[in-house]
Formats: C-alpha cells, sequence, structure tokens
C-alpha cells in the first residue's frame, strides 16, 4: 500500500474497502489482517479526500434548515426559538443575524452543534494591528498554528 495519489487509485482503494466489508459474513475483527487493511486503507482515504474534496462546512442558515428537514419541522414549529413567526423568515433568508439566546435555544432544543451555528460569519474580522498583536503572544500563535494543522 502506498499514499493515494489519484482519482483512479483513490477509486481502487474505495472498492477494495467495500469488498473487504461485504465479503465477510461475519464482523471483522479490528487486530485481523482485513481489519488492519479496513483501517489502513481507510486513512488512506480520509488524507486524500481531505486534500483533494475539502468541503466548507454547511452556514448557520445551511444547517438549521439541514435540522428542520431531519425533524419535519415548518417555520412555525420553530417559531418559539427565535422570537415569532416573522423573526423566523428574516433568520431563515439572511435578513436577521442569529443572536446568543437563539443560537442557545437552537442547540437545546433542536441539537444543532454551537459549533455549526456560530460558523460562517466571515465578516467577522479582527483588525490587523489588533492581530498583529495577538499574533506576538506566543500561547496564542501556538494555538492558532496547532488548530491549522489539525485542519490539514
Amino acid at each position: 500500500m502506498k499514499i493515494i495519489k489519484t482519482q483512479e487509485e483513490y477509486d481502487k482503494a474505495c472498492k477494495r474497502v467495500y469488498d473487504l466489508m461485504q465479503g465477510s459474513a461475519n464482523a471483522i475483527e479490528p487486530n485481523s489482517p482485513e481489519g488492519e487493511e479496513i483501517e489502513l486503507l481507510s486513512l488512506l482515504i480520509e488524507k486524500y479526500e481531505h486534500e483533494n474534496y475539502q468541503s466548507e462546512p454547511p452556514s448557520p442558515i445551511e444547517a438549521i434548515k439541514f435540522r428542520m428537514e431531519q425533524m419535519n419541522l415548518k417555520q412555525a414549529d420553530i417559531a418559539p426559538l427565535l422570537g415569532g413567526k416573522t423573526r423566523v423568515s428574516e433568520v431563515l433568508n439572511g435578513k436577521r443575524a442569529l443572536t446568543l439566546k437563539m443560537i442557545t435555544l437552537l442547540h437545546r432544543y433542536l441539537g444543532i452543534p454551537l459549533e455549526s451555528l456560530i460558523n460562517g460569519n466571515k465578516e467577522i474580522k479582527l483588525e490587523p494591528k489588533k492581530r498583529e498583536q495577538l499574533l506576538h503572544i506566543s500561547s496564542i500563535k501556538e494555538y492558532l498554528n496547532s488548530k491549522r494543522a489539525a485542519v490539514i
């Protein structure tokens, strides 16, 4: 096995994992040769996907709409969480930002991850002077570098 570099290699690796999983009537033991092969191929596949199929996380509005669809909810159903029917429409159409209270209630009552509800506002940025000031603090700089490395 080697690092997956092409779409063809990726397709072959995915097919191999599928074949291994479908080829056994019994559960595959993690420490068996087949289990080890699946684990290694999965890591290689994940690395290739991360490098070649990066997708943006959903916006908070997309996360809310997705959860509403999952739970078969209408706008009127979530009105109490957002402050009324008009407010729901404004939020879902991007005309009104989510408040901290809305985010908390959506998380608590619909189980939408907080990360999904606060992600996406790319307009909130630190002024360059303040950003430079923060980046001179070693612990903050290390944290940001480790966060970038975790994404890679």
